[in-house]
C-alpha cells in the first residue's frame, strides 16, 4: 500500500467481475475500485443488498477474495468477529477487513452494529455505498433519501417541514473519535482512491461514504453515473471532506455551486420538485455549508 494508486495505474487484477448488477451500478464500481487498491487478501463481509443480491449466485460468485454475506443489521458485528479472529493468528497480520453496506443497511437498519465496531476500535474499513434508498428491495426511503426524492414510499417527494432529512454520516463516524473517516463520489475517482489508501493505513476502523448513483431507482440513464458523480459535488450537495485523527478538512471547495437544476433535472425522482422546492433545497444545501465549514475552522 506504500505505493501511490491513481486511476491511471489501478492494479489489473479483478476482484470483482461476473456480477449481475444494472447497468450504470455505481455501488458495484465502488467495490470494484476498493478491491483494486486493497488487493486479493482481503476479507469482505456484505449484508443483505444489492451487492449481495449479484454477487453471490450460484455457481457463480463475482467476488475472488474471500467474502461473505451478513444478516442486514450485523456488518458491523460480523466485520468485528473476523478482526477478532485475525488477531488470534500470525498468519493473517497483513489483510484487510471491509465492509460494503448500502445506506440502508448503515444509516437505518445496521446503525448500532456499526456503532458498536467503531466504539470497540476494531481495525475494519466499513464503506457504505450510498444510493439514497432501500434499492434491493424496491426503492423505499432511507435515512439517506435527499429533500424532494420520490421513492415508493415517497411517492410525491420526500419532504420534510424542517431541516436537511439526510443523515450526516460523516459526523456520525466521526463523533466515535475514529482515525479516519471521509466521504467520496464515483465522479471523483483520483479524491476516491485516495481516501480508500489512507483509510486502509490507518491503526483502527475508518469509515468511507460514497456517493453511488442507482439508474434504475432514480429514473436516470445508465450511462449517467460519472457526470452525476461530477454534478453532485459541483452543485454542493455532496461535499467532499475527511476527518484525519481529529482534524476535518473539506478536500474540494466548489468557489461557486454548479445551478441544482443541472443535477436534478437528469433524474425522474426529482420531477416533481417546483421552483420554490428546488429554492429550498438550495437553502438546505447552504446551511449544511456553513455548517461544515464551521467544523473545519473549528478543528485543528
Amino acid at each position: 500500500m506504500s505505493k501511490k494508486i491513481t486511476i491511471k495505474s489501478l492494479p489489473d487484477p479483478e476482484y470483482f467481475v461476473g456480477h449481475k448488477a444494472c447497468g450504470g451500478c455505481g455501488g458495484s464500481l465502488v467495490v470494484r475500485w476498493v478491491l483494486k487498491v486493497l488487493g486479493e487478501r482481503c476479507f469482505v463481509v456484505v449484508p443483505a443488498g444489492c451487492m449481495s443480491a449479484v454477487g453471490f449466485i450460484f455457481p457463480q460468485m463475482a467476488f475472488g477474495v474471500n467474502a461473505m454475506i451478513a444478516p442486514f443489521a450485523a456488518t458491523g458485528a460480523v466485520l468485528s468477529g473476523i478482526a477478532a479472529a485475525i488477531r488470534a493468528r500470525d498468519d493473517l497480520k497483513d489483510v484487510h477487513v471491509v465492509g460494503f453496506a448500502g445506506d440502508g443497511a448503515t444509516a437505518d437498519i445496521g446503525l448500532q452494529s456499526l456503532s458498536g465496531a467503531l466504539d470497540r476500535r476494531e481495525k475494519i474499513i466499513y464503506i457504505c455505498y450510498d444510493n439514497e434508498a432501500y434499492m434491493n428491495t424496491g426503492v423505499q426511503k432511507s435515512g439517506a433519501t435527499p429533500w424532494g426524492a420520490r421513492t415508493s414510499t415517497s411517492a410525491a417527494g420526500f419532504r420534510p417541514a424542517i431541516g436537511a432529512p439526510k443523515k450526516d454520516l460523516l459526523r456520525v463516524a466521526a463523533a466515535h473519535g475514529i482515525p479516519y473517516a471521509a466521504t467520496a463520489s464515483v465522479g471523483h475517482p483520483a479524491d476516491f482512491l485516495k481516501k480508500i489508501q489512507k483509510a486502509a493505513a490507518v491503526d483502527g476502523p475508518s469509515f468511507l461514504h460514497v456517493y453511488a448513483p442507482c439508474p434504475t431507482g432514480w429514473g436516470c440513464a445508465s450511462d449517467s453515473t460519472i457526470r452525476l458523480g461530477k454534478s453532485v459535488v459541483d452543485t454542493g450537495l455532496w461535499p467532499l471532506a475527511e476527518y484525519d485523527h481529529g482534524a476535518l478538512r473539506i478536500t474540494r471547495s466548489p468557489a461557486k455551486f454548479d445551478p441544482l437544476s443541472s443535477y436534478l433535472g437528469e433524474q425522474a425522482r426529482f420531477r416533481s420538485l417546483s421552483e420554490d422546492d428546488v429554492a429550498a433545497l438550495a437553502t438546505i444545501r447552504d446551511e449544511a455549508w456553513k455548517a461544515l465549514r464551521a467544523w473545519e475552522r473549528e478543528t485543528p
